[in-house]
């Protein structure tokens, strides 16, 4: 019988291979997710249900105000009141739920960041008031060097000296500043036959920065420039410093900061086709590592990540960028990490990084 011909995406093979599934039902620690965001609006009571579940302990919300509900397109982004999430997450419960603010740079309307010269006192005077409030950080989101503009047109880069206030007033407040500067190595190519994250950018091509005004080493260049400039603020590299493909560079990146910490938020994908070198990275860089998921809260997409953290299990899937099963472009391993090493990545590293974390 000649096998009919299919279209990539309809390929989903189902692996015949049988291996013990040792996921944990909780994490073997309290867990502090110390990267994600609040997916729609939902209620405060079932997150806690499902934190209890799965044994995580404190939600840390990095867009405190900005809710990020799908759509067809995989995500919008709108604006909250940063009180919205205070009186409703984080009053209610005190002790499991968190937040930094995105203050001024949740600018998605036109992409026009610094309309004028006062941009900078205002964004100050924002994050200040968010941080009365109760905001523990300060996040910035990729558009920063990708789409972000002046007046002028001029797409910011991310070592525009015009911020550089704000980095320093994060620092002198004890503030991190986690700045997600790029994004995978393959949503810079051309999406074509040699693109190994071909099916994800022909579903969302949007992710796809081919052709933008600076190459994703250009942003990354910037991000270590701003990291030079101000060793008295803490800064977290979400997503494995954006450059999981290449461990080595990251340990590198780590050996010259001392200010700097990473989370693997999202890239369980990229670490566990390498666990060797993946489980090496997390013994000898212990003490800098975040745990986060940035992924719709579910107990599935937690216990996806203890098993990558805990067990020896082989080739099993993880869920996708969005939390959804069955898109894997391939399998991952476990890295079956040492107690004491599990310990500092599912809370205490979050507790000594992050000041004010229940």
């Amino acid at each position: 019988m000649k096998p009919r011909e299919l279209l990539l995406r309809e390929f989903k093979p189902k692996p015949m291979l049988k291996r013990p599934d040792n996921t944990p039902s909780k994490a073997k620690f309290p867990a502090i997710d110390a990267h994600n965001h609040l997916f729609g609006q939902i209620p405060a009571e079932e997150m806690v249900r499902i934190m209890d579940e799965v044994g995580v302990r404190v939600f840390l919300n990095l867009s405190g105000n900005v809710t990020v509900p799908f759509d067809e397109q995989g995500y919008v982004l709108k604006r909250v009141d940063f009180d919205w999430f205070v009186e409703n997450y984080i009053k209610p419960y005190p002790t499991r739920f968190a937040a930094f603010t995105m203050s001024d740079f949740a600018q998605w309307d036109d992409f026009i960041l610094i309309k004028d010269e006062h941009f900078t006192d205002r964004a100050i005077q924002h994050f200040e008031e968010d941080v009365e409030k109760g905001a523990l950080g300060l996040k910035i989101t990729k558009e920063l060097g990708l789409k972000f503009t002046d007046s002028t047109g001029r797409v910011i880069p991310v070592d525009d000296e015009r911020l550089f206030p704000i980095w320093g007033r994060a620092g002198e407040l004890g503030k991190p500043v986690l700045i997600h500067v790029s994004d995978p190595v393959a949503f810079f190519l051309p999406i074509d036959e040699t693109n190994e994250h071909y099916t994800t950018l022909q579903e969302f091509p949007g992710w796809s920065f081919y052709g933008s005004f600076y190459s994703k080493w250009e942003l990354l260049e910037q991000r270590n420039r701003v990291i030079a400039a101000h060793p008295k603020t803490t800064f977290i590299l979400p997503h494995v410093a954006n450059n999981p493909e290449d461990l080595d560079s990251v340990g590198e990146l780590l050996d010259r900061f001392p200010n700097v910490y990473i989370d693997f938020s999202a890239r369980i994908d990229e670490l566990g086709r390498q666990p060797y070198t993946a489980r090496d990275f997390f013994i000898k860089y212990q003490d800098r590592i975040l745990f986060g998921t940035d992924m719709p809260i579910s107990p599935d997409v937690y216990r996806a990540y203890y098993r990558f953290l805990e067990t020896r299990d082989e080739y099993f899937e993880y869920p996708d960028y969005i939390g959804r099963w069955g898109y894997s472009r391939w399998r991952i391993y476990g890295l079956h990490l040492p107690d004491e090493v599990l310990r500092k990545v599912y809370y205490e590293n979050a507790q000594r990084v992050i000041p004010g974390l229940p």
